[in-house]
């Protein structure tokens, strides 16, 4: 006796194959996979989009910034009230004393000088003649950082009646400072001094991995800076 399959017998009906029911299970399986990806790409796409707006936008800002520093120059006559430096560099103080000798202001604030340096060591570190620092340099030691510089600069002003200042520091640090000054002392006129040491080449700053990652640094503080700034202003007790 021999026994057929479906498959086997005249006039047979053929069994349901499941791939090719349109419609069916089958084709359900292998479409869920091609929904999913696509629900997947429409809920990724507008982050996706604002991050790469976003990279753009740091890029060609720190372009901006970068370029703006690497153009700066000191002033042809800068004239103010007084004179604040920031410390943080010997050619930023000589620069300031420089300047106050010329008499291009009345007084000079060094702002940031660590505790425990005397008096008579900045007298000769930057060769200040002892009569003008006896009467009319003035040394702040509670600033520990830019904020800081800005807050006790701020005050100092005030305390003698200042309206305007010359600020002398580096010119990738003027930026920042002169924002957190700004913000300190809205009503004051401010002159911009760069400071450049020699070994800091800004002409061509987009060749020197050392600029690029000093300008890198103090594009993030600036950034930071700027989002405070414009959102909660200085903060309180600095």
């Amino acid at each position: 006796m021999t026994f057929l399959t479906s498959h086997q017998r005249p006039g047979a009906e053929p069994e349901p194959c499941l791939e090719a029911q349109p419609g069916g299970v089958g084709e359900e399986v292998s479409v869920a996979p091609v929904r999913r990806r696509r629900r997947l790409r429409k809920r990724w796409w507008i982050p996706g989009c604002l991050l790469a707006l976003s990279l753009v936008w740091l890029v060609v800002s720190f372009l901006s910034f970068a370029e703006r520093v690497s153009q700066m120059r000191p002033p042809a006559d800068p004239r103010a009230d007084a004179i604040v430096v920031l410390t943080g560099g010997q050619a930023r103080i000589e620069s300031a004393v420089a300047l106050l000798s010329e008499q291009r202001a009345r007084r000079l604030l060094i702002s940031g000088v660590n505790p425990g340096t005397t008096d008579k060591q900045i007298i000769a570190r930057t060769t200040t003649p002892q009569d003008l620092f006896a009467c009319c340099v003035d040394l702040d030691r509670k600033a520990l950082n830019t904020i800081g510089n800005a807050s006790e600069a701020a005050l100092w002003a005030k305390e003698h009646g200042f309206t305007s200042l010359v600020l002398v520091t580096s010119a990738y640090h003027l930026p920042r400072a002169s924002m957190e000054l700004n913000a300190a002392m809205p009503d004051l006129r401010l002159v911009a001094y760069p400071v450049v040491a020699e070994e800091l080449q800004l002409d061509d700053w987009y060749l020197r991995p050392r600029t690029i990652r000093l300008l890198l640094r103090e594009f993030v503080k600036y950034t930071v800076a700027r989002v405070r700034v414009s959102t909660i202003g200085l903060p309180d007790g600095e």
